[in-house]
């Protein structure tokens, strides 16, 4: 046998045996839930910027086959330069079609003896809600990081999330 007829046969048999893209799409980690902490306020105003010089990015998905989940709502906050929480350092966004979201913002502080954090609630129907905290690396002028939430009932409690304590906007605590 010829090297490329060879090279042909492997790369057939290669292809045969090769799992499928069902088999890869898996499961994915639901995101860690992280504290609320005492600062949160509902109903963040619609905005993509609240500062300049970081960027955090990333797409949130199903815990159950990774799949993008589109139309979610993501509240952001943190401490301002001055360490002090503030509505200027407060937004919501919504991910795409292909559950992408993107906040531009400033590099977080530290305060109070706490890292520099921004925190993050995520909601959306059909969905355990997520609260969580991204904790940038020093230095770092931007991060991606996607959000994993697990169906509504499909863990049995095992996701370690507590979705019956998220406060939505416009509905209290759920």
């Amino acid at each position: 046998m010829s090297m490329p007829r060879q090279i042909v046969s492997l790369s057939l048999l290669l292809l045969l045996h090769a799992p499928s893209s069902s088999a890869l799409a898996g499961s994915c980690t639901p995101t860690p839930w992280d504290e609320i902490g005492p600062f949160y306020r509902p109903n963040a105003p619609v905005r993509d910027t609240i500062g300049k010089g970081y960027r955090l990015s990333g797409t949130v998905r199903s815990s159950a086959d990774c799949s993008p989940i589109p139309k979610a709502r993501i509240e952001f906050w943190q401490a301002g330069p001055d360490g002090r929480y503030d509505d200027a350092y407060r937004a919501t966004v919504y991910s795409d079609s292909k559950g992408r979201y993107r906040l531009q913002t400033f590099p977080a502080v530290p305060y109070a003896n706490r890292p520099p954090h921004i925190h993050i609630l995520v909601d959306v129907r059909e969905f355990e809600g997520l609260v969580t905290q991204h904790y940038p690396k020093r230095g770092a002028k931007g991060a991606q990081v996607d959000l994993v939430l697990v169906p509504e009932g499909k863990d049995g409690g095992k996701s370690g999330g507590r979705g019956d304590e998220l406060i939505r906007p416009g509905r209290g605590v759920r």
